[in-house]
């Protein structure tokens, strides 16, 4: 009876395993295919690989757009895990009945989509274009700031600093330490698998950010590769072998950050849950 479960158990997770990585599997096949076999399905290696992918680069800045997107990201990722983490460390470390209220705000601003507020951060940006060029929109700049400070990543660092030792950061402050010297010289080395964690979710939400920066950016020497990839897919006749092509390397990134980082992640989440 037992083994019974444990065969049925194993062919389940294999099923759903391969339910989950069917679709990249189709998307790696596909890109192998005219667009033609696509639409029709094929489900076999084909044989115009080189011809898609020499096709992308050739009518398509794809090399401009995953530089930008590449920016975008490292740039977003590093300022959210900087100011979230402090914010989080903060507002767990030095709680007052002021602090838990704002928090409580803090929170309760997750509950609006980012649509409701996308026209007046237009419009905010485009004030900021008449005084800054360089911060206004049609620049990435404009893409990173609204997108570096969230209540998210303010909440994930504070859950998780519930698990870090009060000891270490009295022990910081009798050794001499600043405030920011316990933070960057204990705190951080510390909770290193919650940075992890909270570098893929960062990295990916940039790099797969798609409606803020078709709103702010106009021009094609800004577009990211979403823009890019959701431009293939707009014309009157799309190259589907093409498109395949540009988000398989477009998914690649955001898989390779994710395999690299997994054990830390999976880690740094799991001490969230426990938070």
């Amino acid at each position: 009876m037992r083994l019974i479960k444990r065969i049925a158990t194993y062919l389940f997770l294999s099923v759903a395993a391969f339910i989950s990585i069917f679709p990249f599997i189709w998307m790696v096949i596909s890109m192998t295919n005219k667009s033609v076999d696509v639409t029709r399905g094929r489900l076999l290696p084909g044989t115009h690989f080189i011809e898609n992918i020499t096709t992308l680069f050739e009518t398509q800045n794809i090399g401009t757009a995953l530089t930008n997107s590449f920016i975008v990201a490292i740039i977003t990722t590093i300022l959210t895990l900087l100011i979230g983490s402090l914010a989080g460390y903060g507002f767990e470390i030095y709680r007052t009945k002021r602090k838990d209220v704002v928090f409580s705000i803090l929170i309760l601003s997750m509950m609006i989509p980012f649509a409701a507020i996308m026209i007046p951060l237009y419009r905010f940006f485009g004030q900021v274009s008449s005084v800054a060029p360089a911060f206004g929109i049609d620049t990435l700049a404009a893409v990173i700031m609204p997108t570096v400070i969230t209540a998210f990543f303010i909440f994930f660092f504070r859950q998780n600093t519930k698990l870090f030792a009060r000891d270490l950061v009295e022990a910081g402050r009798m050794d001499g330490l600043s405030e920011l010297g316990i933070f960057f010289k204990i705190y951080v080395p510390t909770m290193k698998t919650t940075y992890a964690a909270a570098a893929i979710i960062a990295f990916m939400n940039s790099w797969n950010n798609y409606l803020w920066p078709l709103v702010v950016l106009q021009s094609p020497r800004n577009q990211t590769i979403p823009l890019l990839i959701s431009n293939l897919g707009s014309g009157y006749s799309p190259d589907f072998g093409v498109i395949m092509t540009a988000i398989v390397i477009a998914t690649l990134p955001t898989a390779l950050v994710f395999f690299l980082m997994q054990k830390h992640f999976v880690a740094g989440m799991m001490g969230s849950v426990k938070g």
